[in-house]
């Protein structure tokens, strides 16, 4: 009898998405919408900056989505993370579809002006992700207040005072620890132990070595202001850690570990280290992490895989907990977890 493990079923789902034709999948048409925001530096002179919201679905429920502050941004990634996006929730079973966008508080202000109609409580709900967090959410909150009236369930992930979510912040991260076990436990394995390099230090990362180590995980090595291998595990909590040795950031990714787990940017396992691979699980908490051709020649390694859309998927899960207790939504259906 063929056992069938976690990692599994969630890579089924990836493929069936994306056989499927989106454009019948879809109720809204899948929209970009480009704006550009001029304002005024610290020193007075002016710049303008070229901002990006897209939508790509809103068959199950308003669309969702990270705003996402970063040099490298593009209409392609976006529109990635966007379907990403979608197909995240349906994973989840989540009643959201995708949506992503991309002197902070000026250009903050600015960019909320000029999409204001186009988000919106039962539309599209933006929350943090890459060089954004919960101020961030607070000055778009307070911004498209002042078109459409106090309005705090127009974005997830603000502070706890505008109403924001207890948890929140350790909620992806949780959420990926929440997966690693569940996968490891198909395979009768715990995180007890297990050695961890995790690529990618921010709220996530960080988040996710915190509970591996409470769980008696052992991080081997880390993104922390550069990059580090720690032979005798990562000790949190402990104010000028010094007991890790600087490391080629390239190495990390293929640095002797039991679990891996990318949580920066996309693209970072590729034909040019995944022959190198020496994890046996790869978690994947940034999205889209690994490339078409690294998921194949890791497959044939026998590296087991476990998907962004389902890996990273704690904080959407929480974030529309609070989303239902912001509006007073009900579903046909309630569940207990």
């Amino acid at each position: 009898m063929m056992n069938i493990t976690i990692a599994d079923v969630a890579m089924l789902i990836v493929a069936l998405m994306l056989m499927m034709n989106v454009d019948n999948f879809t109720t809204a048409q899948f929209t970009d919408d480009d704006v550009e925001c001029t304002i005024p530096k610290n020193d007075g002179t002016l710049m303008s900056y070229v901002g990006f919201r897209i939508q790509h679905d809103n068959a199950r429920g308003p669309m969702k989505g990270g705003i996402r502050y970063h040099p490298e941004v593009d209409l392609d990634e976006l529109n990635a993370l966007a379907q990403l996006m979608t197909w995240k929730t349906a994973v989840a079973d989540i009643p959201y579809g995708g949506g992503k966008m991309g002197e902070l508080e000026r250009l903050t202000r600015v960019f909320t002006q000029k999409i204001h109609d186009l988000i919106g409580i039962h539309i599209d709900v933006p929350a943090p992700n890459m060089g954004t967090n919960a101020q961030t959410m607070a000055w778009i909150l307070d911004e498209y207040s002042k078109f459409h009236g106090h309005s705090p369930a127009v974005v997830i992930g603000k502070p706890i005072d505008l109403g924001g979510s207890l948890g929140r912040e350790a909620a992806t991260g949780l959420g990926v620890v929440f997966a690693t076990e569940a996968l490891l436990a198909d395979y009768g394995m715990s995180i007890s132990k297990m050695k961890f390099a995790i690529q990618g230090f921010g709220n996530v990362g960080s988040w996710a070595a915190k509970f591996i180590h409470e769980r008696g995980g052992k991080i081997v090595a880390v993104t922390l202001l550069g990059h580090l291998r720690t032979p005798t595990g990562l000790i949190f909590r402990l104010k000028g850690f010094n007991g890790g040795d600087a490391m080629d950031p390239n190495n990390l990714l293929i640095h002797e570990c039991d679990v891996l787990i990318p949580c920066a940017l996309g693209g970072v396992l590729n034909k040019n280290n995944a022959a190198d691979e020496k994890a046996k699980f790869v978690i994947e908490v940034a999205n889209h992490p690994t490339d078409p051709k690294a998921h194949e020649i890791l497959s044939k390694k026998g590296v087991v895989v476990l998907p962004d859309i389902y890996a990273n998927a704690g904080g959407v899960t929480l974030s529309y907990f609070k989303w239902v207790q912001a509006t007073g939504t009900t579903r046909k259906s309630t569940r207990v977890f």
